[in-house]
């Protein structure tokens, strides 16, 4: 990886509005309190909050929650120079529902919004062409323009050099179908140097529900390094060097809003520290990272809301010697 590069990882997708339950009123009533969310831009913050330099690229409304979104990113040192604001559609809103387990359901507000409102005109060249890592998801392949956005972006930073991450974030909700779903998010994988899925979501992103084996068909689909998240028991790392379990560490879980987001992100930045290209690190090596973003992800869950949740250096460092 170059690392005469000014960003360490840019990140491109969708930013939202995460109305998270907080419990209810008086009255019995619901209550759902304002975050900043969304897979890449989570992935940001984390990033800048380790000390890496990260920039967002997305679009939100030119409304209340499009400021305060944008604030929040700049208060965390995220570059958003890519962060459109956009007075012709409203802001992405999510409202993220918790059962006794910290466990999510979600209800977007999402037709013809901001996010999925990005198009190719509206990329930042300057980012695409000075990041060592980029970074997207799969919530801006719904749609388009966004799709066609991400798949412009995406081949822009190939050809200036980056390295390509890949998170699919699987919503039902926001595809009219599971086949399409399927065939959409496995597009992007041909692009891919390094991947994270989930283990709930092995079986739709490869032929294989087992994390293992799901982490060799991505390998063997080019993917450099393959990440299969296993909750709370770590994550799975598979290399062309073969494959490795690594555990998670304890934590107290009140919202797993982000898991997923922070251990990439902290993933992300020990790769992009490590000045490797993704197929000069060794097994052990992408354990090492995968171990990392398990701290990040362990002491994510244990606060409120993903951004307000992410965690510093130093608290990664001590939860890593518990």
């Amino acid at each position: 990886m170059a690392q005469n590069k000014k960003i360490d990882v840019a990140v491109l997708g969708e930013i939202l509005i995460d109305f998270t339950y907080q419990g209810l009123s008086k009255n019995n009533q619901k209550l759902f309190a304002q975050n900043a969310g969304g897979a890449p831009a989570n992935a940001a913050v984390v990033i800048s909050k380790l000390g890496g330099k990260s920039a967002f690229i997305g679009k939100a409304g030119d409304d209340m929650h499009g400021h305060f979104l944008k604030n929040v990113l700049e208060n965390e040192n995220v570059n958003t120079e890519g962060f459109v604001i956009d007075d012709k559609y409203f802001t992405t809103l999510a409202f993220v529902d918790l059962n006794e387990k910290g466990e999510r359901t979600f209800s977007f507000a999402r037709k013809h919004s901001a996010d999925i409102m990005l198009d190719k005109d509206d990329i930042n060249m300057d980012i695409i062409e000075n990041t060592q890592i980029f970074h997207v998801g799969s919530l801006s392949l719904t749609d388009e323009p966004s799709k066609g956005a991400t798949y412009f972006a995406v081949e822009k930073a190939k050809e200036n050099g980056a390295t390509i991450s890949y998170d699919p974030n699987y919503r039902s909700s926001l595809w009219k179908n599971e086949y399409e779903a399927k065939e959409t998010m496995r597009s992007m994988i041909e692009y891919a140097d390094v991947m994270k899925i989930s283990d709930e979501e092995t079986a739709l992103l490869t032929d294989f529900a087992e994390p293992e084996k799901a982490g060799k068909f991505l390998v063997n689909k080019g993917v450099k390094i393959a990440v299969v998240t296993l909750g709370g028991d770590g994550a799975c790392v598979c290399t062309k060097h073969g494959v490795k379990i690594v555990s998670g560490f304890k934590s107290n879980v009140v919202d797993t809003t982000g898991a997923g987001d922070s251990f990439w992100g902290g993933f992300l930045y020990k790769l992009s520290q490590s000045g490797k290209n993704p197929d000069e690190v060794t097994l052990d090596e992408a354990c090492e990272f995968a171990r990392f973003g398990n701290a990040v992800a362990s002491i994510c869950v244990e606060g409120f809301g993903a951004i307000p949740s992410m965690p510093s250096m130093e608290n990664v460092i001590k939860r890593m010697k518990m």
